[in-house]
């Protein structure tokens, strides 16, 4: 049952020419093929080892009205189909309608997980008519080399559930302490998913509270992306037009202190710190999407941090004081 990759995500969206501009204008991805159904339209993208499907039409409406812009679809790429499938029956996963012929698996709220076999590089999600994109100049430097992680925000009564769930279905193992939200990491390292929730206690101004009601329910909250050089990648997107949230003013000293190659880069902060030399750092995106509820980060890590629950806070702490600085 083990899972070894993300295939791809999928976002629906309202608009798809204004995001596809998005994600290749600011972010450097390239178009590499189209597909048109009856009731909907697809564009696949690619950077590095990303693969992102972008979906508008009628036959999505309604996911739009609940939730607006958001992931739809993580597709897992899998040893053995049938195997992870039956595994995760077995744990309690329920079953998704599979528009497309292959397993299909209910995740949270309304995000599923198509279940893939491992494919060659370069091949396209099943079930489409895909037409080949002409080709397009490919960027001197990739930005952006895989999907680092995934973070979700549920309830905070679903939380321990969906954890075990992954755990028990996919084999995943828990990264974070008991007391810290949970963070999960498929065997192969290639797939982590990082859930929070608000706290009993939070009010309606909590970043996690705002997004469960805009998002109408649990949903992705953001994909954090492996960059192999945060300092360049930022500065490069945001010339572009990608827009980051600042960090912290306590980060700054603390950056050139103990990292002096991010000195004066106001948009990254350092979430986690392992063995003497080994740190994570993330740079968190504004969402440019009109709920405002997902969003797009860059990370790059030296050595091997975990990224604790702790970490994930950050982000979140991060969303809370823009909030508080535009309010």
């Amino acid at each position: 049952m083990a899972v070894h990759d993300i295939a791809h995500v999928e976002l629906f969206t309202r608009d798809k020419v204004s995001m596809v501009d998005h994600f290749v204008s600011a972010m450097g991805f390239t178009v590499a093929a189209e597909a048109v159904e009856v009731d909907r339209s697809s564009t696949l993208l690619r950077q590095g080892d990303v693969r992102l499907v972008v979906t508008t039409g009628h036959g999505i409406w309604g996911f739009l009205h609940q939730h607006g812009d958001g992931i739809a679809d993580i597709a897992l790429a899998c040893d053995d189909v049938t195997a992870t499938y039956e595994a995760a029956r077995s744990a309690g996963a329920g079953p998704a309608p599979s528009r497309y012929g292959v397993p299909r698996l209910k995740a949270f709220g309304d995000v599923c997980h198509t279940l893939l076999p491992r494919h060659p590089a370069g091949s396209t999600p099943p079930g489409r008519r895909w037409v080949a994109a002409g080709t397009a100049p490919t960027p001197p430097v990739e930005r952006i080399l895989l999907l680092d992680h995934v973070a979700v925000c549920a309830p905070p009564q679903t939380t321990a559930d969906l954890a075990a769930l992954y755990q028990d279905a996919f084999g995943f193992t828990r990264l974070s302490a008991p007391a810290e939200p949970p963070v999960l990491r498929s065997a192969s390292e290639r797939v982590t998913l990082a859930l929070a929730a608000p706290a009993a206690t939070a009010t309606p101004q909590d970043p996690l509270v705002g997004f469960l009601e805009r998002n109408g329910g649990p949903g992705v909250q953001s994909l954090a992306f492996r960059s192999p050089d945060i300092v360049s990648g930022v500065r490069e997107l945001r010339a572009r037009g990608m827009e980051f949230l600042p960090a912290p003013d306590a980060h700054d000293d603390r950056l050139a202190g103990h990292f002096p190659d991010l000195a004066g880069l106001r948009d990254a902060q350092v979430l986690a710190q392992g063995a003497p030399g080994a740190y994570l750092l993330q740079a968190f995106g504004r969402s440019p999407h009109e709920r405002g509820t997902l969003s797009y980060d860059l990370v790059q890590r030296h050595g091997s941090p975990e990224l604790g629950g702790a970490a994930l806070m950050a982000r979140y702490a991060a969303l809370e004081r823009h909030h508080v600085a535009v309010s």
